[in-house]
């Protein structure tokens, strides 16, 4: 399998990593660019074997899977660039929330998919978000599928749960982090715990806690329960949680969800408006 790669931010840099990594893809069979090229060649400081094209036409040309690993408006002059490039055999694959495959037909003429992956897919771990346009064959779907399952859970979802799965499997991690590093700063600031050792507790405590849910020795709710006691400290700390959070995940999802409206809006233009309606809501 060959696999050409657009744009090595952050997640192009995951992607990369876990698929050379878990040998999901030979080094030498992976072609990586970016527009600052530099960013390309700093990875492959750390894999040799790898390919680095100044050119998109070397990431593109002969590339079972080319994924576009660039922000939402740039996905279609990129794809429009690209298109006299690609054939019916081959697969763009795109990792953005605001635009699906679907829309991506009319403008080049090879298969799409989405694949929404998560940073937690770094550790070969955690869930990642498939999408398929009506363009894929079965083979290209079971191709994709294995090679998301060399990396994460590959999960498929329809486009009604897009920004609602993303918030939890890709921008979840950030969340439980920002809450965590508030616990670790109240931890320093109300006892003589110091930061340091705060830290160290509560990043082995994520680790035992996935540990536990991976193994299916518990669920969420049965580890809180044997966690906490009837009339015991857990509990009083629970109540403090529960009069802090109230509406707190409502409102983190209103917000995502109006980002979202924003992005789609913006992206909207650039499409025909015939080729996918929006129903996510429904």
């Amino acid at each position: 399998m060959n696999i050409g790669l657009i744009g090595t931010g952050n997640m192009g840099t995951i992607l990369t990593e876990a698929f050379i990594e878990s040998k999901a893809v030979n080094p030498s069979s992976i072609t990586i660019t970016n527009r600052t090229i530099e960013k390309a060649f700093n990875i492959k400081k750390n894999h040799p074997e790898l390919e680095v094209t100044k050119q998109l036409s070397g990431a593109v040309t002969n590339k079972d899977f080319i994924f576009v690993c660039v922000k939402p408006l740039d996905i279609y002059p990129l794809l429009k660039e690209l298109s006299p490039l690609l054939t019916e055999q081959q697969t763009i694959v795109i990792i953005t929330s605001p635009v699906h495959p679907e829309q991506l037909q009319d403008i080049v003429p090879c298969q799409t998919a989405r694949l929404i992956p998560s940073i937690t897919n770094r550790a070969l771990s955690g869930a990642s978000l498939l999408t398929f346009g009506s363009s894929c064959n079965a083979a290209t779907k079971t191709a994709l599928r294995q090679l998301a399952s060399c990396i994460s859970t590959p999960i498929e979802i329809h486009h009604s749960i897009t920004r609602a799965a993303s918030d939890i499997v890709s921008c979840g991690p950030a969340f439980i982090s920002f809450l965590v590093q508030k616990m670790i700063e109240a931890a320093v600031e109300e006892t003589d715990i110091s930061k340091e050792e705060a830290t160290t507790l509560s990043e082995d405590m994520l680790v035992g806690l996935g540990r536990l849910i991976e193994k299916r020795v518990y669920t969420l709710p049965t580890l809180q329960d044997k966690v906490c006691v009837k009339g015991g400290v857990t509990g009083e700390g629970i109540k403090a949680l529960e009069a802090g959070v109230q509406d707190m995940f409502h409102r983190l999802f209103q917000n995502t969800h109006e980002k979202f409206d924003e992005d789609l809006e913006a992206v909207a233009h650039q499409y025909p408006p015939s080729v996918f309606t929006d129903d996510r809501r429904n």
